[in-house]
């Protein structure tokens, strides 16, 4: 006698509404439903209505035309290239710092790791003044490049672009070593091994085995650090010069100094965008890492 297979229909909604565990799950989700929509959506939408109202109340999209050109649109690029540009500095320590602290034993492992994250915890207005000092004419850096003879020295490390990258990458290199050492920590290195065992340099271990493994964690890394960098005010307010204006910084002018919250507010709506495409990115390098592992396990 053939078998015969049946397949049990979903329930109706009302009757799933009846359940008492249904009732139950959902009282339970509603504070967080509420946190969301009063924290979350509501201040977004609220940015987003603000940015298309006109001074009189009216549909426009004049703020968004405004902020996409002239001097509005050269301090988009700059905080695109500047955090691109920490994204990548992050990307090449951290992966340094990372790849060295995973060969390590447990113990000093945990130990390294803790001197990285530790610093985090202290206030980044703490941590920029003291760059500034570091970094200032008078500052270390400079005493001891004079003092080696540099030529050059004392150095203008201070109110230009490349201040405000070193102090935006010492500030985003613990997100990138933290994910970083996750990854490399996973590696198999009987994989390494058993490439070194069929002859393989170190060069070509790191490039065709290695290197993909962790490629997925170094995306993420780095994507993760460039979207941190792009709404990042404190440490480029404070570094930088005229030049380095972000949008961050630009924000906080309309508002404060020109009262000009329309046009903040379609800033800050960019800035979201902009901040969503690169989560997308992240999501879609996760994905592919995942379908990778997947593949080489099988």
């Amino acid at each position: 006698m053939a078998a015969t297979l049946t397949t049990k229909a979903p329930a109706p909604p009302r009757k799933l509404l009846a359940s008492r565990r249904t009732r139950a799950g959902i009282l339970y989700a509603l504070p967080v439903v509420v946190y969301l929509l009063v924290l979350f959506v509501y201040p977004i939408f609220t940015t987003l209505f603000l940015s298309l109202k006109n001074a009189n109340g009216s549909f426009t999209l004049h703020w968004y035309g405004e902020a996409l050109t002239g001097v509005n649109l050269s301090v988009l690029f700059t905080t695109l290239r500047i955090s691109a540009e920490t994204a990548l500095l992050s990307l090449v320590f951290g992966f340094l710092l990372a790849n060295a602290i995973s060969r390590l034993k447990p113990v000093w492992a945990a130990l390294a790791m803790l001197i990285v994250v530790v610093p985090h915890f202290i206030s980044a207005l703490v941590r920029t003044y003291g760059w500034i000092i570091l970094l200032g004419d008078k500052g270390l850096v400079n005493e001891t490049l004079a003092a080696l003879s540099v030529p050059g020295a004392p150095f203008q490390l201070l109110y230009n672009e490349l201040g405000v990258v070193i102090g935006t990458t010492s500030m985003m290199l613990p997100y990138t070593v933290l994910l970083l050492y996750g990854v490399m920590r996973g590696v198999d290195r009987r994989l390494l091994a058993a490439a070194s065992s069929m002859g393989a340099g170190r060069v070509t271990i790191f490039r065709r085995v290695y290197l993909p493994l962790v490629a997925p964690g170094l995306a993420s890394a780095g994507l993760l650090s460039f979207i941190l960098s792009l709404g990042y005010y404190i440490t480029p307010a404070l570094m930088g010069g005229p030049n380095q204006t972000m949008i961050a910084t630009l924000i906080n002018q309309q508002v404060t100094k020109e009262n000009q919250w329309n046009g903040a507010a379609a800033q800050g709506v960019i800035l979201l965008l902009l901040t969503f495409a690169g989560l997308l990115l992240v999501k879609l390098v996760s994905s592919i890492g995942a379908s990778r592992k997947k593949r080489s396990a099988s």
